[in-house]
């Protein structure tokens, strides 16, 4: 498949953090297919009928639904013939590099270094896996510290040592990310040191040491974007991140977050989000810390 056919997320995830967990009851599965180069654990209760696309694999999915997406590989659920009103949704993300292969080559880690390499298919997980984790997922949000840090991963080893687990695509993403690639890392690197103010075509080109025409070129191709969307996806993936963590107006986040006017930065983030600023703001009042 074309990669520019899906939406890249960028995820609100920062360099520093090791897990960001989603919690919300919803009524609606509306963010289009998309891909990550974080990891991703979703579990679903009350959404029996909902429609998930996993790489090349479609199916309509049960009332408990537990499911690890490996890094770069398109995913995303739609309602299709769910009639549900009443939808409890937790995801887990978190970086593809978060567990060092020094770390995963530990005996005790081995079920969760080929979890890990089995996760770039999609992994489906039993049903009575998915219930016997059910409290343990429901409940890791209103941990904190030390004690959210380990259950996740207590999670995954029990995870990792389930039985019944379902490879879900029949394909796997072996391309590089961005970050990996040395022009497209001095690039990220300074936006991400720079987003906050005015960053132009020709900053970034002469970063990349390109023309700006070859840099567009060069970033539509490695993102499936053009540099202004580009940006805007930092942008707005901060600003989201900053709705939920900090008690700011939408207007001083907008300005933090390197739009120059409130106008503008709903436009765009709407155009992201599919939802307005303080829509996300209530509809993701429910989700939980970064560690």
């Amino acid at each position: 498949m074309n990669n520019q056919k899906f939406h890249r997320e960028i995820t609100p995830l920062s360099k520093g953090d090791s897990f960001l967990v989603f919690d919300r009851i919803k009524d609606n599965f509306d963010f289009p297919i998309h891909y990550h180069p974080e990891y991703e654990i979703n579990f679903i209760l009350n959404a029996k009928g909902v429609k998930r696309i996993v790489g090349d694999h479609i199916e309509e999915i049960e009332d408990v639904e537990l499911v690890l997406v490996g890094p770069n590989l398109y995913h995303g659920w739609e309602m299709h013939n769910c009639k549900s009103k009443n939808i409890h949704e937790i995801t887990i993300q978190f970086h593809n590099d978060l567990f060092s292969e020094s770390l995963l080559s530990k005996r005790i880690m081995m079920p969760i270094k080929d979890m890990f390499n089995r996760a770039n298919h999609g992994i489906l997980f039993s049903k009575k896996t998915g219930e016997e984790l059910a409290n343990r997922l429901v409940h890791i949000s209103k941990l904190d510290g030390m004690d959210y840090f380990l259950e996740i991963i207590s999670v995954l080893h029990d995870m990792a040592n389930s039985r019944n687990q379902k490879l879900l695509s029949t394909y796997t993403v072996n391309y590089d990310t961005f970050e990996d690639d040395d022009k497209m890392k001095l690039v990220y690197d300074y936006i991400q040191k720079n987003f906050s103010g005015k960053i132009t075509l020709d900053d970034v080109s002469d970063i990349a040491s390109m023309s700006p025409v070859s840099f567009n070129r060069f970033i539509k191709k490695r993102t499936g974007k053009t540099f202004v969307n580009y940006l805007n996806d930092i942008r707005v993936g901060y600003a989201a991140r900053w709705l939920v963590e900090k008690d700011l107006s939408v207007s001083e986040i907008a300005f933090k977050s390197g739009f120059n006017n409130i106008a503008n930065f709903n436009r765009i983030f709407k155009s992201v989000k599919n939802t307005t600023p303080s829509q996300y703001r209530d509809e993701f009042y429910g989700m939980k810390r970064f560690l």
